[in-house]
């Protein structure tokens, strides 16, 4: 298999420049470790909060990769940084971080806060007491959020997501190829790497951003397409009939879930079904959590939330997320190739 070789890549030492990002109540151990057995880098959620289940993610994967207590562990752990900051006064956002430390993770991934310096700190004096070296991944929704994350944070990979993110993400950001392309150009050359996230959907996404001069990518409703992800049958078969045009930028999931505390700019995209236009068309709030939760116990998905970015459209089939891995990277060499055929060698002479 050709290797390819960016700064994500050599970063973190993986063969694929492609992440799948961590994924509130989706993620899942086998998840995230058949990921990074395909070549790429998998991350765990530590979703809204639970502390015990994030240490069984963890143990889990642990088993799953066959790595001894004391090995590092090849995967990364997400964390909702305004649900950290929700319990900075007590022990139990420390047990969060902590847990996935002391499991020597590859990386962890900070979000949505408002004061995610806070906890990269936190990383960094950990690594320091405890001589590892874990890199932090800071997800940034414009080009003044990853100056930023880059020169005053020090975040070791910045991803750039796009208005067209499947899942939470900021109303305000502008499509991932403008985001990409300005933070490329106003950071210097030797900042973190750049991975572009939102609307992705195969390896030939991936390569062309690639050639724009981002290391790697995020591809997160592709990867709800596998049978490791948390998904219902339901949920993916609704997926695999949606389009572009199927997906809407709501608070109404939130809303029905009781998942508030967003920083402001913050919503999600899913799925348009009935619980959005019931939500739009003043449906009260009670009983539209009452339809959701005998609706979500009956496998409907008029009634469940479906993530899904606008690359849904061209995803066509459920396939394992190891298997996955490997042919995208098959597919960015081939584009790649593709592209580097397009240029003539100079002629000499007449």
């Amino acid at each position: 298999m050709a290797q390819i070789s960016t700064k994500l890549t050599r970063l973190i030492d993986i063969n694929v420049p492609i992440t799948c990002p961590p994924m509130a109540n989706t993620s899942s151990a086998v998840l995230a470790t058949e990921v990074t057995l395909g070549g790429g880098l998998g991350f765990l959620t530590a979703d809204y909060g639970d502390v015990q289940a994030l240490r069984q993610s963890l143990a889990d994967a642990r088993g799953l990769l066959k790595i001894e207590a004391t090995g590092n562990l090849p995967i990364g752990v997400g964390f909702l940084t305004w649900k950290l900051e929700e319990h900075h006064d007590s022990s139990r956002a420390y047990d969060m971080i902590d847990a996935a430390l002391s499991n020597k993770v590859k990386a962890i991934w900070f979000s949505f806060g408002r004061h995610i310096h806070t906890w990269i700190q936190r990383v960094r004096q950990w690594d320091k007491l405890h001589l590892q070296d874990t890199k932090v991944f800071v997800l940034v929704s414009s080009l003044q959020e990853a100056k930023v994350a880059s020169k005053d944070w020090g975040a070791d990979v910045l991803v750039a997501q796009g208005i067209e993110a499947g899942g939470h993400g900021a109303s305000y950001a502008p499509p991932t190829l403008s985001l990409v392309t300005s933070i490329l150009k106003h950071l210097p050359e030797n900042g973190p790497p750049v991975v572009a996230a939102g609307g992705l959907s195969n390896g030939s996404h991936v390569a062309a951003f690639l050639t724009l001069g981002a290391s790697g990518a995020v591809l997160g409703t592709r990867f709800l397409l596998t049978p490791e992800s948390r998904y219902t049958d339901a949920q993916r078969a609704r997926l695999l009939t949606a389009s572009a045009e199927s997906t809407v930028r709501t608070l109404a999931f939130d809303q029905v879930r009781g998942t508030l505390g967003w920083p402001e700019g913050i919503d999600g995209r899913g799925t348009r079904n009935a619980i959005v236009d019931q939500f739009e068309a003043g449906l009260g709030i009670e009983e539209l959590r009452a339809r959701v939760k005998e609706g979500t116990s009956r496998d409907d998905p008029d009634y469940m939330i479906i993530w899904a970015g606008t690359g849904v459209g061209d995803m066509t089939e459920i396939k394992g997320a190891k298997v996955l891995v490997q042919e995208m990277h098959q597919e960015i060499v081939r584009r790649l190739k593709a592209g580097a055929a397009l240029i003539e060698a100079e002629k000499v002479g007449n």
